[in-house]
């Protein structure tokens, strides 16, 4: 199948800022794009591309004052099959993990480990390890949390989702990645596009999505603690640690952003 996806989005500063976005198709995507992945900057502005770290692309620009307006537009091929489900797939002992993926045990700025820790033990540790304790985890978060994008709020960790028990898709994320970082499971942080694909339209406007990936029996599947289903048409754009790692802009002195909007959906030929 074909997904056409993108975004048209303008941020207004005070003066010249340096800013990070992340708002490409990650790299293990790539080889996926149908249509050259092209974003367009006005006015236009020198761009400086690169891998950070967590191997995801990265646009760095020096935004002169007043409005920038960056948009994208693509199509991708996709195989069209929901998420890949595993049941019988086993949990890895820490002493056996690739060293890449220990960091992923490791509490971060959204995902409190120490704090969520006896809880995390209390509610699951008497499960038998593998796929169906993670699933049991992504099962309580889907339940425990209310989705209401009015109490969307930069700030919240997975902490102070647990206590609120409301969030958007970020907040059910960075909840399911920290329970299974408490049960020795390691779990890290993904951000892309998921249209409506397969499943009924829902009214509210288009963002970009967040979801986990889990490693079990030795490689990374996905899990999406909000829908809580397996989905068609996931595109990748960052992974890492926490909504830290893979924000979508990051800028170094005041931004204010005056237009946001995310397209994706089925195309046809």
């Amino acid at each position: 199948m074909l997904i056409r996806a993108g975004y048209d989005i303008t941020l207004t500063m005070d003066g010249p800022t340096p800013l990070i976005l992340m708002l490409e198709v990650h790299p293990d995507r790539e080889p996926d794009l149908m249509t050259a992945q092209v974003p367009v900057f006005d006015p236009p502005v020198p761009v400086q591309r690169y891998l950070d770290g967590f191997g995801n692309r990265c646009t760095r620009v020096l935004a002169p004052g007043g409005p920038l307006r960056t948009s994208l537009s693509f199509t991708i091929g996709d195989l069209g099959l929901p998420d890949r489900q595993q049941p019988m797939a086993v949990e890895n002992s820490v002493d056996t993990l690739p060293s890449d993926v220990l960091v992923f045990l490791l509490g971060s700025r959204y995902c409190e480990t120490d704090l969520l820790s006896d809880t995390a033990w209390a509610l699951f540790g008497h499960l038998t390890p593998g796929w169906g304790r993670v699933q049991a985890v992504i099962d309580f978060v889907h339940q425990h949390l209310r989705f209401d994008y009015s109490q969307a709020r930069s700030t919240r960790s997975a902490f102070d989702a647990y206590r609120e028990r409301v969030g958007v898709c970020r907040d059910f994320a960075h909840l399911a990645v920290t329970l299974c970082r408490c049960l020795n499971i390691p779990a890290r942080y993904c951000t892309g596009y998921l249209g409506d694909i397969g499943v009924p339209l829902v009214p509210d406007p288009m963002d970009f999505s967040a979801w986990l990936e889990v490693w079990l029996d030795g490689q990374w599947y996905t899990f999406d603690a909000r829908h809580n289903r397996p989905r068609i048409g996931r595109i990748v754009m960052a992974r890492g640690r926490d909504a830290t790692d893979v924000a979508l802009t990051t800028s170094f002195g005041p931004a204010h952003l005056t237009r946001f909007e995310v397209t994706t959906y089925e195309e046809f030929p």
